[in-house]
């Protein structure tokens, strides 16, 4: 791990941003503290979600070693960077490695990042969560401060394109991206993972939907805008149909947060889909290792 190899990282990123005229508006980075361990716990709307969040944490001097897919690995170079910038590759189908090397970062004081969806949410809503950020601020009784991030999934985010294949990143310039930090959260050690992991999405929501409905982050009237969440009036797949795309872990909390157990505004003129009144059953809550992203 080299912090000079993260800090010239860093560099990179930040002229790709600059290059790309993207605005990276930032909020209460002053719950962000400036030393010791901090466990980061942000919704994911963008595969630029890494270099969104760590380029604002970088305004309180932290270098955040990322919980990231390990296939992420295989790409020519890219293993031998994340490497060296202390990031660590989660196996979904054995997470305990991951789990243990971010407990081993935390107890040393680094700044651990985890996206508790474990990928991507195809309706931008937040989705169901995994336990591990709980498991991990349990056993090492540190903070967890949620992040809310907006802006990415338009730079570069899932999807199909119209030919069927997926999305390149968008190379338009202008963006705009806002990141959040909430208020830190303890986890007390007899806390129940499960209803701690609800109320985390229930905190997440909110702080999300805030930034989702900024006036600069609305669609303009009469726009198409599938980049922009169902349940606020844009045209990305509903919770529903989300369900079926979102490569959800087995082992995932189920949501009690957000569309998934209440009625929004849909589409202008769109006929409401039927909204269940609890949340659909098809994620197993039973206990699992907790190891998440």
């Amino acid at each position: 791990m080299s912090d000079r190899v993260y800090r010239a990282a860093t560099v990179v990123g930040r002229g790709v941003l600059r290059v790309l005229d993207v605005r990276v508006r930032v909020a209460g980075s002053g719950h962000l503290p400036t030393d010791g361990p901090v466990l980061l716990a942000a919704n994911h709307a963008s595969y630029a979600d890494f270099v969104l969040l760590a380029r604002a944490a970088v305004e309180r001097d932290r270098h955040v070693r990322f919980l990231c897919r390990h296939d992420a690995w295989q790409a020519p170079g890219v293993g031998w960077l994340m490497d060296r910038m202390g990031h660590v590759p989660v196996d979904r189908e054995a997470p305990a490695g991951a789990y243990l090397h971010a407990r081993r970062l935390l107890r040393s004081g680094e700044a651990v990042g985890v996206f508790p969806e474990a990928g991507i949410s195809w309706s931008y809503a937040v989705r169901p969560l995994m336990r591990g950020v709980a498991a991990l601020a349990r056993d090492t009784g540190v903070p967890v401060l949620p992040v809310a991030m907006w802006g990415g999934q338009r730079i570069w985010t899932v999807g199909r394109t119209e030919s069927g294949r997926e999305p390149w990143p968008s190379l338009r310039r202008g963006r705009l991206v806002d990141v959040r930090f909430g208020a830190p959260l303890q986890v007390a050690a007899d806390d129940d993972l499960t209803a701690w992991t609800r109320s985390l999405g229930e905190v997440l929501t909110a702080m999300l939907e805030d930034v989702q409905r900024l006036p600069e982050h609305r669609p303009r009237a009469g726009e198409r805008a599938p980049w922009y969440p169902q349940h606020l009036g844009g045209h990305a797949p509903d919770v529903a149909e989300a369900r079926t795309l979102d490569d959800v872990p087995r082992r995932a909390v189920p949501p009690s947060w957000g569309p998934w157990v209440r009625p929004g505004p849909s589409r202008a003129g769109a006929p409401q889909p039927p909204r269940p009144e609890q949340p659909p059953p098809p994620y197993d809550a039973r206990p699992g290792p907790g190891a998440a992203s």
